[in-house]
């Protein structure tokens, strides 16, 4: 166990993997009241350094050092996806609670065993996405659960482009086992679909990969060739417990991108949710902007809200005992979804979904990642 003093206070948090979202992580994290972010970890300790001095974190080195520290109860593990599995075991093993960039791990075996782990240490785990705790997929949400569209019957979900390379300086973990089309993206749509659905049973999809290689298309490595190993277009249907259903369409080979779409088809309407992978939008029902509440007002959810939040959710659970919204047992179970939709893609079956999981409570509408609740 952490030997962090748990009665109160501010919980203290350790950055593992200073990449490119660490950015976007560290600028939020940083910003919450109730979390202090003592340390950042990288395999390249001046990435490291440079990331620490950035966001006035007083620490910075290796994973070893930031598991080693005392005051540090949650890691933030944004390692690559090959890494998730052992650096989320090593934390857990010096007693650390554990948020994980998704996928959890690379396969739901080791992903049972983390949960596990975690388990007998008496930590806990979150994990990526959060964005179904941003004020855009809460207010679809909190619509859905009160009835705007009668019974909830029918998903669709559709992500078109052509590819990460043309912006990302360093994709190719991006187009490696773990990631591509369905493992980068897929986490987003199937985690929203999950929490108004609950858990899946089976699904049956196909699958293709347009060419052995892409090319880098910015950065100081542009111009570089580096082969893909996953499926780059993956189409599936997904059959829930409640006996819903949904279909999803997941492509990094379309030149013509389309803007992310989900919608929940429901017995009397379809109500249009915000993207998956922002925080905030517009929820529309039968093509007219909806809020739950007076039309005036401004929920103060509304805020700018980014990554970060289920990290944030994850420390006031550590304070209160209540268990992550955006948990491993999601994350496990998200896992296994793509799990059989690519064995689906290779058996040209129906692949049964096994794990489960509890549809995890709503936050309150004036929940507020900015107001201090732990000091």
């Amino acid at each position: 166990m952490s030997t962090a003093d748990p009665a109160g206070g501010q919980v203290g948090v350790a950055v593992v993997g200073c990449g490119t979202i660490s950015t976007e992580y560290l600028r939020n994290l940083t910003s919450f009241p109730d979390l202090r972010v003592l340390f950042c970890a990288d395999l390249d300790l001046e990435r490291a350094k440079a990331q620490a001095a950035a966001f006035g974190v007083p620490g910075a080195g290796s994973a070893a050092e930031a598991l080693a520290r005392p005051d540090v109860e949650i890691v933030v593990n944004l390692t690559v996806p090959a890494a998730h599995a052992a650096i989320s075991s090593a934390a857990i093993a010096a007693g650390k609670s554990v948020w994980v960039e998704k996928p959890l791990t690379l396969d739901s075996a080791s992903a049972r065993e983390l949960l596990a782990a975690a388990d007998a240490a008496g930590v806990r785990i979150g994990c990526a996405p959060d964005t179904v705790l941003g004020a855009g997929l809460r207010r679809a949400r909190r619509l859905i659960d009160s009835g705007a569209i009668g019974q909830p019957q029918t998903g669709l979900a559709l992500l078109q482009g052509s590819g990460a390379e043309r912006w990302h300086p360093d994709p190719e973990f991006l187009f490696k086992r773990g990631a591509g089309p369905l493992f980068d993206m897929g986490p987003y749509y199937l985690t929203a679909l999950a929490t108004i659905f609950g858990p899946a049973t089976r699904v049956a999809a196909m699958g293709r990969r347009a060419r052995p290689t892409r090319v880098i298309g910015s950065g100081p490595r542009a111009g570089k060739e580096f082969s893909v190993e996953v499926p780059t277009h993956v189409s599936a249907l997904i059959d829930y417990k409640d006996h819903q259903s949904a279909t999803i369409v997941l492509s990094c080979d379309s030149p013509f991108s389309r803007r992310c779409l989900l919608e929940v088809t429901g017995s009397s309407a379809t109500l249009e949710m915000p993207d998956p992978n922002q925080f905030t939008g517009e929820v529309l029902v039968d093509g007219e902007v909806r809020v739950d509440g007076p039309a005036a007002t401004t929920p103060a959810s509304d805020r700018a809200e980014c990554r970060g939040l289920g990290v944030l959710d994850l420390a006031r659970g550590l304070r209160s005992g209540a268990p992550p919204r955006a948990s491993g047992e999601i994350g496990l179970h998200v896992l296994e979804i793509m799990e059989a939709i690519d064995r689906s893609v290779a058996t040209g079956t129906f692949e049964s979904v096994l794990t489960s999981f509890t549809r995890p409570a709503a936050l309150a509408e004036d929940w507020d990642p900015h107001a201090s609740t732990l000091a």
